[in-house]
C-alpha cells in the first residue's frame, strides 16, 4: 500500500533546503503540499494587509515551482484545525509534516490540529527548520535557558559545527510529490484582501525575491558592520520579511556568514543569533508575549497619554528622526533596526507610554512582523526584558539623529517639509538660530510635543521607583 503524507507549509514558503518537505519525501512514497489561509489569523486584518499580499505572491511562485514538478500546492481558506484534518483524510495521508513554530498561538493551534488528526489515526510531526538551534539545544551549565544574550551567543557559537548548517536536500526527492491536476489559488479578493502596493515599494516576495536580495547583500556584507546603523545608507540585508515567511533558508544565510568570517559577516551572524535568542526565550517563557519579563516592571505606572501616542504613530512628535522613522513604517511597512530602537525608547522613556502599545502598533504595520523579535526588541528598548537596555540609559533622539543621519538624508526623504533646513537645523529645528524664509515651526512642522530633558528625568523617577521596590 502506498504511504501518503501531507506537507503543511506555514512560515517556510520555499522548496530548497526545506526540513518538513524533506522529511515527508523521505518517509512517504507520495506527498501532497498544502497551505491554509487561516481565518483565525486573517480575521480582523486590514483589507490591504501587506503581509497577506506578500504571502499570496510567495504562494504564486511556490505553486508554479510545484507545477513544474508535475504536482501542485493545494490551498484552502478556512480554519487550520478543520482544514488540515479534512485534507489529510481526503488524500489518504497517514502523517502531516510541518515546521515547528515557537509562538504561543501557533503551539496551541498545532496541539488542536494534532488532537483532531489523532481522532482519525493520523499523526502530526513537526521538525526544526526556522532556526539553527531551538528549544533546549542551547542551555547553560545548569540546564536552564539563557536570559542574557552574550553568554547565549558564546554557547551558540561553541555548539555550531558544519553539521548544523547543512542544507536539507529536499529537492532531491521531488519525484515523490503526488501528481496532481492544477488546483485553484484563491485570489486576494476572494480572501477578502486587496493589492497593498508591494511592487510600487520595490518589494519582491517569494523565493526569487529572497535570492535577489541575498545575492546583492552578499556583495556588500563585508561593509555591514560599518554601515548597518545608518538608515540612509544601503547597509543592511533587507531580508527580514523573507526570513519571517521562510522564502529563504536560515541555514543558507548562517553558513554564508560563518564561512565569510570577516567583521561584517560575523556582525550579521550576531544579528541572526539575536533572532534565535528571542525565539528560544519565547519558547521557554511564553508569558513575555503579554507581560514584562522582569517582574519589577510589570506594574509601571505609565501615564499613557493617548494624544502623545497618536502623535507618535502619525510621525508628528516634532523630533525629526522619530517622525521620519514612523512615516517610513507607515509608508513602507518597514523600519530600519536602529530606528526601531530609537522610536521605541522615545515612546517609553520620553512619552512615558507602555511598551505594549508600541509593540502592537509595530505588529500591525511591519511586513516582517515576528512576535519573538518584535517583543524582544521592544522589551530591550523599554528595559523590561531579560537582556535589556539598562533603565537609566535613555536614547537622546537628537543625538541619535546627529550621529546616524548626520546629513539629514533619511529625514529629508520622509519629511520633505524639512528639506530646506541645513544639516544642523534639521536634527532639532526648534534650536535653530535661523530657519528658511517662510518656514514656520508649529505650522509647517510640529514643535516638540515634549521636552526630552524633562521627560528623561520623569522616566528615571518612574523606573527608579520600581527598581528600588
Amino acid at each position: 500500500m502506498t504511504t501518503t503524507s501531507l506537507c503543511w507549509f506555514r512560515r517556510d514558503l520555499r522548496l530548497d533546503d526545506h526540513a518538513a518537505i524533506h522529511a515527508a519525501l523521505r518517509h512517504s512514497e507520495r506527498v501532497i503540499c498544502v497551505f491554509v489561509f487561516d481565518r483565525d489569523i486573517l480575521e480582523g486584518l486590514p483589507r490591504q494587509d501587506r503581509r497577506v499580499d506578500f504571502i499570496w505572491h510567495a504562494l504564486v511562485e511556490l505553486k508554479q515551482a510545484l507545477r513544474q514538478c508535475g504536482s501542485d500546492l493545494v490551498v484552502s481558506h478556512g480554519r487550520a484545525v478543520e482544514d488540515i484534518p479534512a485534507l489529510a483524510r481526503e488524500y489518504g495521508a497517514g502523517t502531516v509534516w510541518a515546521s515547528r513554530d515557537c509562538e504561543p498561538a501557533a503551539r496551541q493551534r498545532d496541539e488542536e490540529v494534532a488532537a483532531e488528526l489523532a481522532r482519525h489515526s493520523i499523526r502530526l510531526k513537526t521538525v526544526k527548520d526556522r532556526v539553527i538551534f531551538e528549544q533546549d539545544e542551547v542551555l547553560n551549565g545548569s540546564g536552564k535557558p539563557y536570559t542574557v544574550f552574550t553568554p547565549y551567543r558564546n554557547a551558540w557559537l561553541k555548539k555550531l559545527t558544519p553539521f548544523y548548517l547543512q542544507a536539507y536536500p529536499s529537492t532531491h526527492y521531488l519525484d515523490r510529490l503526488a501528481k496532481l491536476d492544477e488546483t485553484p489559488l484563491p485570489t486576494l479578493a476572494e480572501l477578502g484582501f486587496a493589492d497593498s502596493g508591494l511592487k510600487r515599494l520595490g518589494i519582491h516576495p517569494g523565493m526569487s525575491g529572497a535570492a535577489t536580495l541575498f545575492s546583492d547583500f552578499a556583495q556588500r556584507i563585508d561593509r555591514y558592520q560599518q554601515w548597518r546603523d545608518f538608515p540612509a545608507a544601503k547597509g543592511v540585508s533587507y531580508l527580514s520579511a523573507h526570513l519571517r515567511f521562510g522564502t529563504i533558508s536560515i541555514r543558507q544565510l548562517a553558513q554564508f556568514a560563518w564561512q565569510q568570517g570577516n567583521a561584517g559577516a560575523l556582525k550579521w551572524l550576531d544579528e541572526l543569533i539575536w533572532r534565535e535568542f528571542y525565539q528560544q526565550l519565547l519558547w521557554h517563557y511564553p508569558r513575555v508575549a503579554e507581560e514584562s519579563f522582569k517582574p519589577e516592571y510589570r506594574q509601571l505606572a505609565f501615564p499613557n497619554d493617548e494624544d502623545l501616542f497618536a502623535a507618535w504613530c502619525r510621525g508628528r512628535t516634532g523630533y525629526p528622526l522619530i517622525d521620519a522613522a514612523m512615516r517610513q513604517l507607515e509608508y513602507s511597512g518597514y523600519m530600519h533596526n536602529r530606528l526601531r530602537m530609537v522610536t521605541a525608547s522615545f515612546l517609553v522613556k520620553d512619552l512615558l507610554i507602555d511598551w505594549r502599545w508600541g509593540e502592537r502598533h509595530f505588529a500591525e504595520k511591519l511586513i516582517d512582523y515576528d512576535l519573538a523579535a518584535n517583543n524582544g526588541g521592544w522589551q530591550w528598548a523599554a528595559s523590561t526584558g531579560c537582556d535589556a537596555q539598562p533603565w537609566f540609559r535613555i536614547f537622546n533622539p537628537v543625538a541619535q539623529s546627529q550621529k546616524f543621519d548626520p546629513e539629514g538624508k533619511f529625514i529629508r526623504r520622509y519629511l520633505p517639509e524639512l528639506a530646506g533646513l541645513d544639516n544642523k537645523a534639521i536634527h532639532a529645528p526648534w534650536q535653530a538660530k535661523m530657519l528658511p524664509p517662510g518656514f514656520r515651526l508649529g505650522h509647517d512642522y510640529p514643535a516638540p510635543i515634549v521636552d526630552h530633558s524633562v521627560q528623561r528625568e520623569k522616566a528615571l523617577v518612574l523606573f527608579g521607583q520600581r527598581h528600588k521596590a
